[in-house]
């Protein structure tokens, strides 16, 4: 999956320092990230270094460290990308990333466009209203008028593979751009257990009673700040299907033979189909 980058490592723990020449500068705006051209063209990824933004007066704040190469997050304030000379680069859609390599680069760009949003979303405090500051020792936003502590928002939410003897259920999203065969997936709501999660998620999404709920294996997923938790639930009941079409385009039930998918390497939504299509479910 995603986060699976061996033998590279990742670093979380937060530092108060600014970069040097050859630290890595991820700079976002809105659902877009700066990457260097030429790489590009070739299908892999890399991310200009703060040798190549020393013309820019952009602020830099620590964002993680991969092996010995440290990342910051370029804050630009009012300036966009037209403001500088960015030749030998290029602003692309976040979840263009994904299938690229080299692998750990596009995790440390998603994983970026996390901690992006929720610096760019909590300037002020919700509470007071004032301005927030930056904690030197962890990686906390705080309020010196009322004591306000804001860390990195993480959403739980759940996906579940229902399985029906020798078949799984398979859905399409309505009013998304990805178009692929996907798993019942959804938010964690206030006062639900994981496992209460799932049983309502599938009942709203598609009609269904579950049982026998287990958990398989979890992911961090930047594009929505979710900690995804895979299950995986056996059909209570009937099999017939009563689609929520503001949720979902299509759902229907698919044997191991019909399932059409390969191990991508990214997704706990892929690993997922394609272990049970191989029979480790």
């Amino acid at each position: 999956m995603i986060q699976e980058i061996s033998p590279y490592h990742f670093d979380n723990s937060y530092i108060m320092k600014q970069p040097d020449e050859n630290s890595v500068i991820l700079l976002f705006q809105d659902d877009e990230i700066l990457i260097c051209s030429k790489e590009w063209s070739k299908g892999e990824v890399r991310y200009p270094m703060a040798l190549d933004l020393r013309d820019t007066g952009m602020e830099y704040r620590y964002l993680f460290g991969i092996n010995e190469v440290h990342y910051f997050l370029g804050i630009a304030g009012n300036q966009t990308g037209s403001d500088w000379n960015l030749r030998g680069m290029e602003f692309i859609r976040i979840d263009r990333l994904r299938g690229t390599v080299p692998k750990h680069q596009v995790y440390a760009g998603m994983t970026g466009y996390h901690l992006f949003h929720w610096y760019r979303d909590n300037v002020f405090c919700g509470r007071c209203k004032s301005r927030l500051i930056h904690d030197d020792k962890s990686r906390m936003l705080k309020c010196k008028n009322c004591g306000n502590e804001i860390y990195p928002k993480i959403s739980p939410g759940i996906i579940v593979g229902i399985i029906n003897g020798n078949k799984l259920l398979l859905t399409k999203y309505a009013g998304r751009p990805y178009k692929r065969y996907a798993l019942v997936a959804g938010f964690n709501e206030i006062g639900e257990s994981l496992e209460e999660t799932v049983k309502r998620e599938v009942m709203e999404e598609v009609g269904l009673r579950v049982k026998n709920i287990r958990y398989y294996k979890s992911q961090p997923w930047a594009n929505s700040g979710t900690l995804l938790c895979g299950y995986f639930a056996d059909l209570d009941g009937s099999a017939e299907i009563t689609l929520e079409v503001e949720e979902l385009a299509e759902a229907a039930w698919f044997s191991r033979e019909e399932i059409q998918a390969e191990n991508e390497d990214y997704s706990l939504t892929n690993e997922m189909i394609v272990k049970f299509k191989e029979g480790g479910i």
